[in-house]
């Protein structure tokens, strides 16, 4: 063979010895493995046997490269030799390097014959994201007639100025489409995600009963962030936080999955004619009859009135931008469900646990200052409030007012400090889990005494001067934090896997914005001022004329002319909205009722003088008080507007 060769020839290896070379260059590795060392590879104990020095010499006359290739040692590749692919060339010289070594005892490769090309080492493949799933399946024709027909109510429902039982029935076939799109991917519907589910249409039930603007927006988000929870299936804090931003990050990938599953449905032959001409001879058919029906009868014409939107030429633009709205969120919905984004295998490093006595030390002090909080606490409650404030020289007001929010923001910070403290709890073993449950524990029990105090003086406020829309927004956050911390005291005495707290707390989250929706609180406040003006003769009409229609029950019983100048403003908004049905709640369908059965009359009458200056008695509340043993006047009358 002459030092230089036009091609690299390289002979089949001779056929193996039985007992011989076994396990070494039989060419049976990945061209990217290197071989392992003699002793630690298969057959190497043989191969020393039958072979001795012959093998070592062999092994060392070859060089292993980046990608696995074995090269005779001091061999210079001719430039003008045909490359040799990496497989076949690694997997030819290293069989022939080791069968014929191990048999001659003398190395194969010789000066001046390559054997292979050097092949530069690759750069390290990276992994796929951990949170990011592998490309969904193609969306199914379920799916696609869900996202159609939520684009398409949304364009009829939605564009009428108004938020009722609407946005339910819009919700409907999203989650219809998201439902088809998960079973397609092979997604099990877990109780979980039932109840996620659930709780988000329940949450779209409140603008359909209330008018009120703030309880329906906390519903619309709270359903928002359900139906990113019913969608990912998280389960730990990362997972829930961030469970709507999934959504967000569908935008694009969901519309480009939906484009390439009507492409493919229109692309197969004779698959999208039939489904439109059937739409089309169906609408038709519905268009003909349904105005030869409605023209031969007035009550049937009223009926489909009411029923049909009334969407006109000059409404298109609007009308198709809610179309495409509803399209693109349903889609999101749809490959939201079918690829989801695993926040729960989000990396966070834990935090880093303490000494015992590093780190119950700081939670002892503030449970004892607590203690001693909650005594005097109830020191007071037994010598009464009444020998308190003439020793402080406060008012109700005063004292109420100033405590409640001190003792809210007390509340806070102590779920914050649980919080950080369960992080870097001690974790050395069944001693350092008493230790955290001991101490966690008193300093919550301690916490829920505080809650109540706070709850007692904002009850104390509203006996003497009113309810207002803060002060049961408060209240209501004030007692979800107790039920906070009810829920920590019993995940740490049940254990995590028998009460999840995440979700638990995701889970009253939920429950209290559906309650504080349902429970009207427009018509609470409404009727607990309307109590307190007959126990008491002073109310505050500036105030109460800007409730909404939930309040006009309550405002119904007032005498005139205070009902009047109470259900005026209401009277203004009815009549200025033309809403139909299906964007009217059921807060203003009853209004409207009182209203026609009783019209409202503010002629003579200059029902709120007092936001001008002036003082009559139909605006006593927050400007003065009369000696009705309260206490004296509201300094903070203006608290809560």
């Amino acid at each position: 063979m002459s030092d230089t060769p036009s091609t690299p020839s390289i002979p089949p290896p001779p056929p193996e010895r039985p007992g011989q070379g076994q396990g070494q260059g039989q060419g049976d590795e990945p061209a990217d493995a290197v071989p392992a060392p003699r002793d630690s590879r298969p057959g190497g104990a043989e191969a020393d046997a039958g072979g001795g020095s012959g093998a070592d010499a062999g092994a060392d006359a070859l060089a292993v490269t980046a990608s696995g290739a074995a090269v005779a040692k001091g061999a210079a590749p001719d430039p003008d030799a045909a490359p040799i692919p990496v497989q076949a060339a690694g997997a030819s010289a290293a069989g022939r390097a080791g069968t014929q070594g191990a048999h001659t005892g003398r190395p194969q490769a010789r000066t001046g014959d390559p054997t292979h090309v050097r092949v530069p080492p690759q750069p390290p493949r990276r992994g796929p994201s951990p949170i990011r799933p592998r490309p969904p399946a193609p969306v199914p024709t379920g799916a696609l007639v869900a996202v159609f027909a939520t684009g398409l109510l949304s364009a009829l429902l939605l564009g009428d100025g108004g938020i009722g039982l609407n946005l339910l029935i819009v919700a409907v076939p999203a989650a219809l489409a998201a439902g088809f799109a998960a079973v397609a991917a092979g997604r099990r519907i877990r109780p979980w995600t039932v109840v996620w589910a659930l709780g988000g249409l329940a949450l779209l039930a409140v603008p359909a009963l209330r008018d009120a603007g703030w309880p329906t927006f906390l519903s619309i988000a709270a359903a928002f962030g359900l139906g990113a929870l019913a969608l990912h299936g998280s389960r730990s804090w990362r997972g829930i936080v961030l469970a709507p931003l999934g959504l967000f990050d569908s935008l694009p990938a969901g519309i480009v999955w939906g484009w390439q599953g009507v492409r493919k449905r229109a692309a197969a032959r004779g698959s999208l004619g039939p489904v439109l001409r059937t739409t089309g001879v169906a609408l038709a058919l519905l268009v003909v009859f349904g105005a030869l029906f409605a023209g031969a009868d007035a009550a049937f014409a009223g009926l489909v009135g009411s029923l049909v939107p009334d969407v006109s030429v000059t409404e298109g633009p609007w009308r198709v931008l809610l179309f495409v709205w509803g399209l693109i969120g349903a889609l999101c919905a749809a490959r939201t469900a079918a690829a989801p984004l695993r926040w729960d295998l989000l990396p966070a490093s834990p935090g880093r646990p303490r000494g015992r006595l590093e780190w119950a030390l700081p939670l002892i002090v503030l449970t004892v200052l607590f203690a001693v909080f909650n005594a005097v606490q109830l020191a007071v409650l037994l010598r009464g409030y009444d020998r308190v404030l003439s020793e402080t020289g406060l008012t109700n007001a005063e004292y109420a007012r100033q405590g409640f929010w001190q003792l809210l923001w007390a509340t806070l910070l102590t779920v914050v400090v649980i919080a950080l403290a369960v992080r870097w709890a001690p974790r050395g073993g069944a001693r350092d889990r008493t230790l955290v449950r001991a101490v966690l524990g008193t300093l919550c029990l301690m916490t829920l005494v505080v809650v109540a105090s706070a709850l007692r003086r904002m009850d104390l406020y509203v006996d003497a001067y009113g309810l207002t829309r803060l002060r049961v927004s408060v209240a209501a956050v004030e007692l979800w934090l107790g039920v906070v911390l009810v829920l920590v005291m019993a995940a740490g005495a049940l254990g995590a896997r028998r009460l999840p707290l995440p979700r638990a707390v995701a889970v009253s989250a939920a429950v209290f914005v559906l309650g504080f929706g349902l429970l009207s609180p427009d018509a609470l406040v409404a009727e607990r001022n309307v109590q307190r003006y007959e126990r008491s003769g002073t109310i505050d009409i500036g105030y109460l004329d800007s409730l909404s229609a939930d309040a006009a029950p309550a405002l119904d019983r007032l005498p005139e002319p205070l009902r009047s100048c109470a259900l005026r403003n209401i009277e203004r908004d009815l009549d200025a909205a033309d809403t139909p049905w299906y964007a009217l709640s059921l807060g203003e369908h009853r209004a409207r009722e009182i209203i026609e059965a009783r019209p409202v009359t503010t002629a003579g009458y200059e029902c709120t003088p007092g936001r001008d200056g002036d003082r009559d008695e139909f605006d006593e509340y927050g400007d003065w008080e009369p000696d009705t043993g309260g206490g004296g006047a509201d300094p903070f009358g203006d608290y809560g507007r």
